[in-house]
């Protein structure tokens, strides 16, 4: 009998943890949603092309220093 009634008194005491989780969460979601924020993802896609542009400028660089060294010797 009293195993029973702990264990209805303790469903009763979850339900409103769990309601106040689920609020909360609620809360947070849309905070974080109204906030200004990049994905890790998204910051990785980024780093990757600014990597590729670096490389494609060093390559260009390289072919302004070539015609420009031919231009000298003409």
């Amino acid at each position: 009998m009293i195993e029973t009634l702990l264990q209805a008194i303790l469903e009763q005491v979850d339900q409103p943890r769990k309601d106040i989780e689920h609020n909360l969460r609620a809360l947070l979601n849309e905070a974080v949603s109204k906030m200004d924020l990049v994905s890790k993802d998204e910051i990785e896609r980024q780093k990757t092309a600014l990597q590729n542009a670096n490389l494609r400028l060093t390559q260009l660089q390289e072919q302004v220093k070539i015609l420009e060294s031919h231009i000298k010797k003409v």
